[in-house]
């Protein structure tokens, strides 16, 4: 916690935390995901709303991190949180965004999984079969160092590139023989299916979870990065010492059942926003040249381009 409030320091560059009303900043829209329980919990308690009244917050969820990313790029939203993988498809495009934070590791929070009936035991059973994900996501990357794992290339499956609600409809239906997926649909296929779970992250992925912003809105409101992150860091506090009432939360703005809630966030560390910093930043490049090496982006990319650096203008002016 010591951490994320240095953090918050070297981006407020020593503002006062009614940085939202002095920013000028009349519109600010956020992107979310039902995976995003800072924001989720942010959200349903209206924080920034109660705490900058002047500022109208939007929030605009989206199934996935691509689609988040892609939003964020063409200036539809201003901020959002996504795995690793999103941002390193969208660097490879051109997208104009910068990494801002970080929330710790999750890698027991996805996971590879084949239906309870299934023959696939191994990883290395997965050799010739169809494999649903969502492209571009962290699960994309988690496939990807799953195979590795088993001893197979990217040639030897079938990827089915599939949203989160298509791919479990898919999923159900033996449309496809496994399913590389993050929570909270994940929990929601364990605790309903009960299917075989051929790896988590455990060992291959991190399954980092990154914050970024436009590169206009880092420029021209730093300081709105201090209230954010604060506003997120005590909604995780929340979260830890208020485990029923969050995951209420959760369940009413998901549809998700408290079950599945509460396995989800089970497995979800404390989540404080913390500095991108160098072994971060390192761990995330072999995401991207693992990517670069297969061709599934278009160019290598140098992930620390686009990593913010707080109370750094010069650097921002330079990128």
């Amino acid at each position: 916690m010591r951490i994320a409030r240095r953090f918050v320091m070297a981006i407020g560059l020593a503002l006062p935390l009614a940085a939202f009303a002095q920013a000028e900043l009349p519109v600010l829209r956020i992107g979310f995901q039902k995976s995003a329980v800072n924001l989720v919990v942010v959200k349903q308690q209206a924080m920034l709303e109660k705490q900058y009244p002047n500022t109208k917050v939007q929030w605009l969820e989206f199934p996935a991190g691509p689609q988040l990313l892609e939003a964020l790029s063409v200036g539809a939203v201003e901020f959002g949180l996504t795995g690793d993988s999103p941002p390193v498809f969208a660097q490879a495009a051109g997208k104009d965004l910068l990494y801002v934070g970080v929330e710790p590791a999750k890698p027991l929070s996805s996971g590879v999984i084949a239906p309870a009936g299934s023959p696939l035991r191994t990883l290395a059973d997965l050799k010739g079969k169809r494999v649903a994900l969502q492209k571009g996501s962290s699960a994309h990357y988690l496939l990807v160092r799953a195979l590795e794992k088993g001893g197979l290339q990217w040639g030897d499956i079938t990827p089915i590139y599939l949203a989160p609600a298509d791919a479990r409809a898919a999923f159900e239906k033996g449309a496809v023989d496994a399913w590389a997926i993050w929570d909270p649909f994940y929990a929601a296929t364990e605790l309903a299916l009960k299917p075989r779970v051929l790896t988590t992250g455990v060992g291959l992925s991190d399954n980092n979870s990154f914050y970024l912003a436009s590169r206009p809105f880092v420029e021209k409101h730093p300081q709105v990065l201090q209230a954010l992150f604060e506003e997120l860091t005590r909604a995780d506090a929340y979260v830890q010492t208020h485990r029923k009432e969050a995951a209420q939360f959760i369940s009413d703005f998901s549809g998700l059942n408290l079950a599945t809630v509460h396995l989800f966030i089970s497995r979800r560390p404390p989540s404080p926003v913390g500095p991108i910093g160098p072994q971060v930043v390192a761990n995330q490049q072999r995401v991207a040249d693992a990517f670069h090496k297969l061709e599934l982006i278009p160019r290598p990319v140098k992930v620390a381009d686009i990593v913010w650096k707080p109370g750094s203008r010069a650097q921002l002016a330079q990128q």
